[in-house]
């Protein structure tokens, strides 16, 4: 970690709501007058579309059906923490984008699925974020978690994941219903053993908990509204926690542990700003001295 150039590391898996905190933290930086350089995990996938399917087939081919997106190996996780050990030396690294659609095509130049050439952070930024699945792997080749300053985890029940991943895939790629589950069968293996223990690495957890019937998130005609929803919100270490004035400030929140406050669903923009905004000043008020 370094309190010249901290690191801000958000984490959850795919559909989780990782882009709505996303426009969290730029409201934040905006208001703020912070700049931040962007990063997201899928510009460290290891293989673009064309060469995911190649492999995909290969590692069916051999016997293994858990190889997805999820898994380390399907990603540059030794470059990720490269550079951010780089940024936290010099405030200096590189990224690139992955291409998803014709939009993002158009933008960017390139066909879908594919990745654009790698590219040096702007001069100058007072941050480095990053938004994706493995911002907190720490395994037998990398920690990321020790080179972050601030990790977030969003990751909502397992069945409100799920729901969420069927209808974006459905409504957005074009998916049946069974092609998303074998997606997420396939995912399982990962899921338990590379996502999940992320979050217990994480400094501030944001999980999102239904309350209407998700048991069978396979046939759910809708996704759960965040009114019909709450968000559990836990702090590996509660010190310096002003507790009593964020359940004074987030009408109808309530602590439920001493590490975890519960608020209503559309609560979650709010508490994030009242949490997050003096954690993000005080980071770079240290960087500026420091």
């Amino acid at each position: 970690m370094s309190k010249k150039h901290p690191i801000i590391s958000v984490t959850g898996s795919s559909g989780a709501g990782t882009t709505t905190v996303k426009s969290t933290f730029d409201q934040i930086f905006r208001r703020e007058g912070i700049k931040a350089v962007s990063i997201e995990g899928d510009a460290f996938h290891r293989y673009d579309r064309a060469a995911m399917k190649s492999e995909l087939t290969s590692r069916l081919a051999a016997g293994d059906a858990t190889f997805s997106h999820f898994s380390y190996d399907a990603n540059e996780l030794e470059k990720l923490a490269e550079i951010f050990r780089i940024y936290g030396e010099t405030g200096r690294g590189e990224t690139r984008h992955y291409v998803h659609d014709e939009a993002e095509a158009a933008r960017w130049g390139n066909a879908p699925g594919t990745f654009t050439d790698w590219a040096p952070f702007e001069d100058g930024s007072d941050l480095l974020f990053y938004e994706g699945l493995h911002g907190a792997v720490v395994n037998d080749t990398v920690d990321l978690a020790a080179l972050a300053d601030l990790k977030i985890g969003v990751v909502p029940v397992v069945n409100l994941e799920w729901t969420q991943k069927i209808h974006r895939d459905k409504a957005q790629r074009g998916y049946t219903t069974e092609a998303v589950t074998d997606t997420i069968l396939r995912r399982m293996h990962a899921y338990v053993h590379c996502i999940c223990p992320q979050f217990t690495q994480t400094d501030i957890n944001f999980q999102r908990v239904p309350v209407v019937d998700t048991s069978n998130p396979f046939i759910a005609r809708w996704i759960p509204t965040p009114d019909e929803s709450l968000v559990v919100i836990r702090f590996r270490n509660p010190k310096g926690i002003d507790f009593p004035y964020l359940t004074q400030m987030i009408d109808g929140s309530w602590m439920s542990r001493a590490n975890s406050i519960v608020i209503p669903g559309p609560k979650m923009d709010l508490a994030m700003q009242l949490i997050l905004t003096p954690m993000i000043l005080r980071m770079t008020h240290d960087a500026k001295r420091a």
